[in-house]
């Protein structure tokens, strides 16, 4: 076992893992952050597919977003039905890019005009955001745009996710026409499967999707706050949590389902909204906010790996997080206050916290350097 390797087993067995379950936790928290090389200019400039998302941002201001998204996204002229993904008009229109629809009518929103669509600017270069008012039509895009149009039941503890890898027929529908018009049209198909279809940055996007409601299923109350006042917040944390998960995606190459990942990233939007970070919050959001043990509903039992921690494990991991909330807590409270960053100094924080594993973060002998970093504004990125 690496020095690494042993120093996290030790934080791990501090926290009350025995035998099988340590190996279970160091697999499960092995930091899969790969850090940058060399220096970086920020924010990066923006990915290929942002230039057609300016326009039908453009468009959804005149036009609405619920009535661009369902002609630009094929998955919105299907329902949500189960099987759907099977029938063929619904493959011929998602993995062929035809202009086919179902009989019936496609995915039925309840507040059409409480649909927005944005682009956002992040360190890691603008990102498009799509955001629900209602929490049906939340679900309904999520069903539609990330599970084939089957009505997968959501999590009430589950209000964004970043959609990656979705081909966009419309873009390639422009690609074609700018073919056709030097080409002879009879050769687009063989263009298209050996220009096209290796280059998926010509096709491939990714973008969010943001929910209105309280942020983790967490009432306004129990954070001592007014409702309308938690839910203005809840989409701004929900925000930058997000932007977070795409930042290490697209600099370091790596955005989990993982505890890790959403301890840096809810560090992110608890301070964009606070200016400081709340290990209470945090703790809250997670279900973990007692001593007592894990209360179901949090969002902890979204992120229990694939395959799932055992129990003991899962118990282990809970204890850990409060840890890792309150050392990072502490860290934090070193920073200047403030919500507002260049993108230079959301890169450097980020850069620190990938940098340390999760048993470092919640490891108050080790914790110094990382603190340390935190703390210095001028701190190299890794």
């Amino acid at each position: 076992m690496s020095a690494d390797a042993e120093f996290r087993a030790a934080v791990l067995a501090a926290h009350g893992a025995r035998g099988a379950e340590v190996g279970e936790l160091l697999a499960y928290s092995e930091n899969a952050f790969v850090p940058a090389e060399g220096d970086t200019e920020w924010p990066l400039a923006d990915e290929p597919f942002v230039a057609a998302w300016d326009g039908y941002a453009a468009r959804a201001a005149g036009e609405g977003a619920a009535a661009v998204l369902g002609e630009v996204l094929p998955q919105l002229r299907f329902p949500i039905q189960d099987g759907m993904a099977a029938e063929d008009g619904y493959r011929a229109a998602t993995l062929r890019g035809l202009p086919e629809s179902h009989p019936g009518g496609g995915v039925r929103f309840v507040d059409e005009a409480g649909i927005r669509l944005f682009v956002h600017p992040t360190a890691a270069g603008r990102i498009p955001v799509i955001v629900a008012r209602a929490r049906q039509d939340f679900v309904a895009l999520l069903r539609a745009l990330t599970r084939k149009n089957q009505p997968d039941a959501i999590p009430d503890s589950m209000g964004a996710c970043i959609v990656g890898g979705y081909n966009n027929w419309d873009r390639v529908a422009r690609l074609r026409a700018e073919w056709e018009a030097h080409n002879a049209p009879a050769g687009w198909a063989a263009h298209f499967r050996d220009a096209v279809v290796p280059r998926r940055e010509l096709y491939q996007d990714r973008f969010i999707l943001l929910s209105s409601g309280p942020y983790s299923a967490v009432d306004a109350a129990s954070l001592g706050l007014d409702a309308d006042e938690w839910r203005e917040r809840s989409v701004a944390l929900r925000l930058d949590h997000e932007c977070a998960h795409y930042f290490t995606r697209r600099v370091w190459g790596s955005m989990r389902n993982s505890l890790h990942d959403e301890l840096i990233a809810d560090y992110q939007g608890i301070r964009a909204v606070e200016g400081r970070y709340r290990a209470d919050w945090f703790l809250r959001f997670m279900g973990v906010e007692s001593e007592d043990g894990y209360r179901e509903g949090g969002r902890l039992q979204n992120y229990r790996g694939t395959p799932p921690l055992s129990d003991g494990a899962f118990t282990v991991l809970g204890r850990l997080v409060r840890s890792a909330a309150a050392g990072l807590e502490a860290m934090d409270a070193l920073r200047p206050r403030g919500a507002v960053r260049p993108a230079r100094e959301t890169a450097r924080v980020l850069s620190v916290l990938t940098a340390a594993s999760l048993e470092e973060l919640a490891s108050a002998e080790s914790a110094q350097g990382v603190r340390t970093a935190l703390a210095t504004p001028e701190a190299a990125l890794a």
